[in-house]
């Protein structure tokens, strides 16, 4: 059987109810599936354009916290999909439909949409998240899935050990056969050949339809079950049932000359800021340009960005950056960053290794260095941000590695009642 036959089998539900509160302010007025990315799209945008590309076209995506930025995204930017063809990305609220509780966690939010779920009859069920950015074929783990005759099987990747105890852990036979898995373990165990390293659930999972029906009811009448994919699904079907593991090497699009896959959770305001940046570089590891495999989001209608004035001192340019449409470069100077849609920066500005959402003015002379401005800030005159961490500390968020978070209200600038 092709992938193709395999994907418009499978129905893919993307688990997007989730705050992301390691993003501190940024998400106080979002779901972390809605927060911007790359200059023009959301995060959610990265798994759904895997489903689309694949040729998994019928979508569920469960939301809860804060989702209206998500939903109107979702309304205005994926609603290309045909329904004639059995074609479509269906918003799933939180609605107590078979309880009085709202989603009480992953398998909670995907066992009170089993009725639509099984409204579909798929063979094969794709359990995604939505705050993830990567680009993978789910086409050829849907293969692999068929070809191993798994009930589940589970997307995986190693990570520095390091930083295992932030994932799922998981133990593999040589037949690729999961033996073990422990959410976020204190000790995690390496891999035998890569004592450094540690094999990571990617919270990519493939089930056969029946088999996830049958788990969901199970793990809804466990009293002890915190109803989580990762805490309590997934260890009891390693322990009772055949559980795979796939590399995500196998099915990841645009892997780097060195054979190195692109995945990134982009948790925290530093690995936010940073996988950010990794875009304004020459030859960076996400492909963005990529016409075989394009990432899909809301196309607003916008002017080009516009650069003016060339005098010295007072020169509209950007270098090593990325800019996008209807934003405004006036004399002022741009180094290293990423300025999202509909941003104004004035004379004599000065902005270096910045992530600059939409719709924010930044006034004469400013000068912002290692910084995250979120939607609808004003930055006023002469203000200077990311030279002096204590200073900033008594008004912004400064992050680990010295990121400084700057929100609209953290500048008194009431704008949390715009939709973000």
């Amino acid at each position: 059987m092709s992938a193709r036959h395999l994907t418009r089998a499978t129905f893919g539900i993307v688990l997007a109810g989730g705050r992301g509160s390691r993003l501190m302010q940024l998400t106080d007025w979002r779901a972390k599936p809605a927060v911007p990315f790359g200059g023009k799209f959301r995060i959610i945008d990265f798994t759904l354009s895997n489903c689309v590309n694949s040729g998994v076209r019928r979508i569920g995506v469960a939301t809860q916290y804060k989702a209206q930025s998500l939903i109107q995204h979702l309304q205005r930017g994926w609603s290309f999909l045909d329904g004639r063809f059995h074609e479509f990305i269906d918003i799933l609220p939180a609605q107590q439909q078979v309880s009085e509780d709202w989603y009480r966690g992953t398998a909670d939010a995907a066992y009170q949409n089993l009725g639509l779920i099984r409204r579909n009859r798929p063979k094969y069920v794709l359990v995604l998240s939505g705050d993830h950015v990567y680009k993978m074929d789910y086409g050829r783990i849907l293969l692999d899935h068929v070809q191993t005759q798994a009930d589940l099987t589970v997307a995986c990747m190693d990570v520095p050990l390091t930083e295992a105890s932030a994932f799922g852990i998981m133990d593999i036979g040589h037949d690729k056969r999961v033996s073990a898995f422990i959410e976020k373990p204190v000790h995690p165990s390496p891999l035998p050949h890569r004592p450094d390293r540690a094999l990571a659930n990617m919270g990519v999972y493939v089930f056969n339809a029946d088999f996830l029906y049958e788990q969901l009811i199970r793990d809804k009448d466990d009293p002890d079950s915190a109803h989580d994919f990762g805490r309590n699904v997934i260890p009891h079907c390693v322990r009772h049932h055949r559980v795979f593991a796939h590399s995500f090497a196998d099915s990841c699009v645009g892997m780097d000359s060195c054979g190195i896959s692109y995945w990134r959770d982009v948790g925290t305001i530093d690995a936010y800021w940073e996988a950010n940046m990794e875009l304004t570089k020459v030859t960076p590891e996400l492909n963005l340009y990529d016409e075989v495999w394009p990432i899909w989001t809301h196309q607003e209608q916008l002017p080009p960005a516009k650069f003016v004035f060339d005098d010295d001192g007072r020169r509209g340019m950007a270098v090593d950056s990325l800019v996008s449409g209807g934003t405004i470069i006036s004399g002022a100077t741009v180094h290293r960053s990423l300025l999202f849609s509909r941003v104004r920066v004035h004379s004599y500005a000065q902005i270096e290794d910045s992530v600059i959402l939409p719709d924010v003015d930044i006034g004469r002379h400013a000068k912002l260095r290692r910084v995250v401005l979120d939607k609808h800030c004003h930055i006023p005159e002469n203000m200077t941000i990311g030279y002096d961490a204590e200073t900033d500390r008594r008004r912004f968020h400064v992050s680990e590695h010295g990121i400084t978070l700057v929100t609209p209200e953290m500048l008194g600038q009431q704008a949390h009642h715009i939709i973000r």
